[in-house]
């Protein structure tokens, strides 16, 4: 939680009152720490599976499976940012009341929006693995770890809701220690699943969503008994409409953002699997070994939406533009040490999920073709997520959406078969992300431009 003194008023919220770069730091590690250590759920499947199965289980939970699962959380998980973005206001304006309603509309929306998506999900899967183009040596075990996962997927949908409502109001620690313990648990559940029950990938989808209920338990009772401004109660949960739409309205542009980057996605593993199970296998372990980059690039996304949320709700622009400068800094430094050390260590990281020499030369390939670029995405991130804090998603979103339905798709869809190349592929990643910077980046400023005359206009 984030560090607070006392001062004749009351309680200080260092978000508003404390130093930046401090406090970004103090909001920013355990984020990161704990987003890794979600990423390793799925992670630690890969390589169980991948070094006890063999690679054609790695490439169904880390291909197309992981594809489809990935692609529903985000969603919802960009949904859930509205909430987070419309309660980090509240809170820094201190307005209990709402902040009340806000909370119990959101764990209202989570129950809802998760019964339909199990639904949804176990009776699409088979459709949408054979629209994919899945290879038929591993159609069989991708629909059956992808139907377990969605019958636990409420768990996944009410912990990351109720983890970014904690971090909205400053607590970025809590949801980093639950975390940790479920991790632990998952990988002794996959040990003892996979390895002695020899369970294969049911086993691992089984541990997945086993630790992840523990989580969501955890975070449900965090949020009944730990906060003194925002308190869960079971029997105000409800929707207020208002505020629903309020929370949807900044949520749903994000949700249709990452609808298109996983359209684009499927897409891509659509593609990708038509190389055979090889490369499909060798995307599988690219996509987790790059997880420490995106844990990082997106922690640094989400403090920069608190930081700017409460500041915002504060009345002070100062400590909005500050705090996008010092993140933005921040990230850069130290997102591109992380993308050197992915290339130095290309190979041995991507041996811990297989021994297959072709499946690791076509992993390594991947990395140096795609892997500097994402330098690119670190200013998508930061500024798309200071603009999402002060409750601007509309034109972001557009922006974001041209770079993939105005550059990626048509890439994907009619270079790609013309040139029916891995490398056409790849390429497709960094020019959709220059497209959008080009764009994203000169709007900030323009953003900010505009802001700044309003207040001056209201302060006179």
């Amino acid at each position: 939680m984030s560090e607070k003194v006392m001062d004749k008023h009351g309680l200080k919220n260092e978000i508003t009152d404390g130093i930046i770069w401090k406090q970004l730091l103090m909001f920013f590690f355990p984020i990161v720490v704990g987003t890794l250590f979600q990423q390793l759920y799925n992670t630690v499947d890969a390589v169980i599976v991948g070094r006890f199965v063999g690679k054609a289980a790695l490439a169904s939970v880390g291909g197309s499976a992981a594809v489809l699962t990935y692609q529903v959380v985000m969603f919802f998980t960009s949904l859930s940012n509205g909430a987070a973005v419309i309660i980090s206001q509240f809170y820094g304006a201190k307005n209990t009341q709402k902040l009340h309603t806000a909370l119990h509309t959101a764990a209202a929306f989570s129950i809802i929006a998760s019964i339909l998506i199990t639904a949804a999900g176990c009776l699409a899967t088979p459709a949408l693995l054979s629209v994919m183009k899945t290879p038929e040596d591993i159609m069989a075990d991708s629909v059956g770890y992808l139907r377990i996962y969605f019958l636990g997927i409420t768990a996944t949908l009410i912990y990351n809701m109720g983890s970014g409502i904690m971090r909205a109001v400053g607590d970025s620690k809590r949801p980093l220690y639950y975390l940790i313990v479920c991790c632990v648990l998952n990988i002794i559940l996959d040990v003892v699943l996979v390895v002695y029950f020899n369970m294969g990938i049911k086993g691992a989808a089984l541990a997945t969503i086993i630790s992840q209920a523990a989580s969501a338990l955890l975070v449900i009772r965090a949020l009944m008994t730990s906060y003194d401004m925002l308190r869960l109660i079971p029997r105000d949960i409800r929707i207020d409409l208002p505020l629903l739409l309020a929370e949807l309205r900044i949520g749903l542009p994000g949700g249709i953002q990452s609808s298109m980057y996983g359209l684009t996605n499927i897409i891509i593993q659509t593609s990708i699997n038509q190389f055979g199970t090889d490369t499909a296998a060798a995307w599988a372990a690219y996509g987790k070994v790059d997880l420490i980059f995106w844990a990082v690039s997106g922690a640094f996304g989400i403090s920069i939406t608190t930081f700017a949320g409460q500041n915002y709700g504060a009345g002070k622009l100062d400590r909005v533009y500050k705090s996008v400068r010092v993140c933005l800094f921040m990230s850069l430094t130290l997102c591109g040490s992380i993308l050197i050390g992915l290339l130095a260590l290309a190979r041995p990281l991507l041996s811990l999920f297989t021994s297959d020499s072709t499946v690791i030369g076509l992993g390594v390939y991947m990395m140096f073709n795609i892997v500097p670029s994402y330098a690119i995405f670190i200013f998508v991130e930061i500024f798309t997520g200071a603009l999402r804090g002060i409750g601007d998603v509309m034109i972001p979103t557009l922006i974001t959406l041209g770079g993939v339905c105005l550059v990626r798709l048509p890439w994907i869809l009619f270079v790609t078969p013309i040139r029916r190349e891995l490398f056409t592929i790849l390429v497709s990643y960094p020019i959709a992300w220059a497209a959008t910077a080009l764009l994203l980046i000169p709007y900030y400023f323009y953003r900010k431009r505009k802001l700044n005359r309003r207040w001056k206009k209201n302060a006179a």
